[in-house]
């Protein structure tokens, strides 16, 4: 297995129609590395780290893309954000036994699927939509045929080993038929979960599209890279209040606080607990001027 931690962008030439292709795997081993997930919560996890690597590779921003699934199912969240760095991290929450084999319903029942660009300023831009479908693919359409008007096609997978997934989408403004559209959609269905996650990028388009024109990129290296810091977590801990933090410091004698994402753990004594509220007291302070 090769092509690794990569992402492939390829267009059918002639026909209006794109196709980017994502393969994850030590940046996905580092997301499971993190976190001990039963296998239908890990699969789930990694379609959508899949998801929103191909995702933020059709849009042009700096920032984040976040995909942020809240349900009322045994899987209650799933996130995955990638960045324009083409960097990746994600993790899920579940609570009590998840169906192996189920639907998207039957593991995460009724929810909805947020997309979020966060551009570092200003306000984010946000889309939502309802859970629907029963893969996390067909959710993900119906967001784009919600919110942005664009047809577009997703089938992802993942297991222990490799998180993988491949998108079609038509461009009108460059003159996409209906027949060309599904022409490359039908032979798009007969890609199977253990070809996505077994072929590298050149086999398994050859396979799908060898009668098709197609022209292939060269691909980008993608990453696992967890956005925490100390100076993050220090903001954290200041909003907890000093009165709460004093009260963890009698208890513990140390305030831990542990990443969600990469488990860093970072842990603060009453010395630099002081330096935090200090340092939020000299920037409230008022400048006198004589």
């Amino acid at each position: 297995m090769n092509d690794s931690d990569r992402l492939s962008r390829f267009l059918f030439e002639h026909a209006g129609i794109r196709g980017h292709l994502v393969h994850l795997d030590a940046s996905w081993r580092a997301v499971l590395d993190a976190h001990p997930y039963p296998p239908p919560v890990r699969d789930r996890l990694g379609e959508a780290l899949a998801a929103v690597a191909l995702l933020a590779a059709t849009i042009k921003f700096e920032g984040s893309l976040i995909l942020q699934i809240q349900s009322a199912g045994p899987i209650r969240t799933l996130v995955a954000q990638a960045t324009h760095a083409r960097t990746v991290r994600g993790l899920a929450r579940w609570s009590g036994e998840v169906p192996v084999s189920g639907t998207l319903g039957e593991q995460l029942g009724e929810g909805r699927l947020v997309l979020t660009i966060e551009h570092g300023r200003g306000e984010p831009y946000q889309g939502v939509v309802p859970l629907t479908g029963t893969r996390l693919s067909e959710a993900v359409e119906r967001y784009f045929s919600d919110s942005e008007q664009l047809q577009t096609r997703l089938w992802l997978a993942a297991n222990e080993r490799r998180a993988a997934g491949l998108l079609l989408q038509r461009l009108p403004d460059e003159g996409a038929s209906e027949e060309d559209w599904r022409r490359v959609t039908i032979l798009a269905e007969t890609l199977t979960p253990s070809e996505l996650t077994g072929l590298a990028t050149e086999p398994l388009l050859h396979r799908l599209f060898h009668e098709e024109s197609l022209r292939l990129f060269d691909p980008e290296p993608l990453a696992f890279r967890c956005a925490c810091s100390k100076k993050r977590i220090e903001n954290t801990v200041r909003m907890l209040g000093e009165a709460e933090v004093d009260g963890i410091l009698a208890e513990r004698g140390e305030v831990e606080v542990i990443c969600e994402f990469c488990n860093r753990a970072y842990r603060f004594d009453p010395v630099d607990t002081r330096q935090i509220f200090a340092e939020q007291t000299r920037h409230q302070s008022p400048t006198t001027h004589q």
